[in-house]
């Protein structure tokens, strides 16, 4: 059932709490919601079985947590902060996509993180480029053109994902959305620049950095980049495909992983 939970600037997150345990908080990239990303829903709900306490909520501006204004970096960064406390406390972060780069930056900041579960870092482009186009993304929401926005940030993305947007008569209120996209575009650019330059040295927490076994181009090596990066980073290859994870074997994962890092045996 879903509960809401109010952050220190006073946005309203939409959370779905579950379990207990070691705890274990689900950050989705650009896009989804808890109503249409419903593997994540049966990920943490077979983690909350084996032992965990999950959370899994609708990012700002997204689904049940609407949110006006600029919704960038630091937002949404309070946001998470408010989840892991709603969690019990100190958790693991799991980051898909640029849930990735906001899971980094929340443990950068220190945020109480134990650990970071992150699937499919779309971190392979040069950071000067990861820059420039984070900063037209912005440019262009600031403008308020926001089919142009989606347009630029899913320029990267296989075709199909956007022309099915596209073609849909709901594009105009799907692209929209993008405005919940601008902390994704400044995450990645920050965590970009913090992989070339070696700063992600100062997380202390356990990170394991995953890829699907049926995968895109650059996303294991994108994968050993983070890792190579931080104190304590390793990579694995989970079952799943096209930036999606199967439920069973990764919560099979994310359980031994978020233990591990609770110090509780399995």
């Amino acid at each position: 059932m879903t509960t809401h939970a109010t952050t220190g600037r006073g946005d309203s997150v939409a959370y779905d709490l579950r379990g207990s345990g070691p705890a274990l908080v689900f950050i989705a990239g650009a896009g989804p919601d808890r109503a249409t990303d419903p593997i994540t829903t049966a990920t943490a709900e077979l983690a909350a079985a084996q032992g965990l306490t999950t959370v899994v909520f609708d990012r700002l501006g997204r689904g049940e947590s609407p949110a006006e204004g600029r919704l960038d970096l630091d937002r949404e960064l309070d946001a998470i902060a408010t989840m892991i406390e709603v969690a019990g406390g100190p958790a693991v972060l799991c980051g898909h996509s640029s849930g990735c780069s906001l899971s980094l930056a929340a443990a950068d900041r220190g945020l109480p993180v134990t650990g970071l579960a992150l699937w499919e870092a779309p971190l392979s482009d040069p950071a000067e480029v990861t820059q420039a186009w984070a900063d037209e993304v912005e440019r262009l929401l600031d403008a308020g053109d926001h089919q142009n926005a989606m347009r630029h940030y899913m320029k990267d993305m296989p075709p199909e994902w956007l022309g099915g947007m596209e073609s849909s008569p709901e594009w105009p209120v799907l692209a929209r959305t993008v405005a919940s996209y601008r902390a994704d575009a400044q995450s990645l650019a920050w965590a970009q620049r913090a992989i070339e330059d070696r700063k992600l040295g100062g997380i202390d927490a356990p990170v394991l950095a995953m890829y699907g076994t049926e995968t895109f181009p650059g996303m294991p090596e994108a994968a050993a980049d983070i890792a190579a990066g931080v104190r304590d980073g390793s990579t694995t290859a989970v079952a799943g495909a096209w930036h999606s994870w199967e439920p069973e074997a990764m919560s099979a994962e994310l359980v031994a992983f978020t233990k591990r890092c609770a110090g509780v045996g399995g």
